[in-house]
C-alpha cells in the first residue's frame, strides 16, 4: 500500500531550499487563520511574487516549511516547496548552460 501525496515523510530528505536562496511563488496563498492581523481568507502571497528564505522549520515532523520574507509585501509567511520556485538555481543553471556554449560555431 503506498502513501499518498499528503502523507509522505518530506523531512527524510534534505530541504529543497535554504536560508537566503531567493524564490518565486508559484501560486496564491490565502490567509487560512493562521497568519495574525490578517482576515481569513486575504491573499498573503500573489503568485508571481519573489521573496527569500529565512528560515527552515517542520510542520507535523513530516513537512518542511520555509518561512519566506516578500520584501515588497513587508511580511514573511510559511510556505511549503510546492507553492515555490527557486530563482538562485534556475539563475545557476541558465548560467551554466550558456558557459558550455560559449565557443561552439552557430
Amino acid at each position: 500500500m503506498s502513501l499518498g501525496r499528503e502523507e509522505e515523510i518530506e523531512i527524510r530528505t534534505p530541504p529543497r531550499f535554504m536560508p537566503g536562496e531567493r524564490v518565486r511563488a508559484t501560486r496564491h496563498i490565502k490567509n487560512d487563520g493562521t497568519y495574525p492581523g490578517r482576515e481569513i481568507g486575504e491573499n498573503l502571497v500573489r503568485k508571481g511574487d519573489e521573496g527569500y528564505v529565512r528560515d527552515i522549520g517542520t510542520f507535523l515532523q513530516q513537512f518542511f516549511i520555509y518561512a519566506v520574507e516578500w520584501i515588497d509585501r513587508g511580511t514573511v509567511v510559511g510556505m511549503r516547496a510546492r507553492e515555490l520556485m527557486s530563482l538562485d538555481k534556475a539563475e545557476a543553471s541558465y548560467s551554466a548552460e550558456s558557459n558550455s556554449n560559449e565557443g561552439t560555431a552557430r
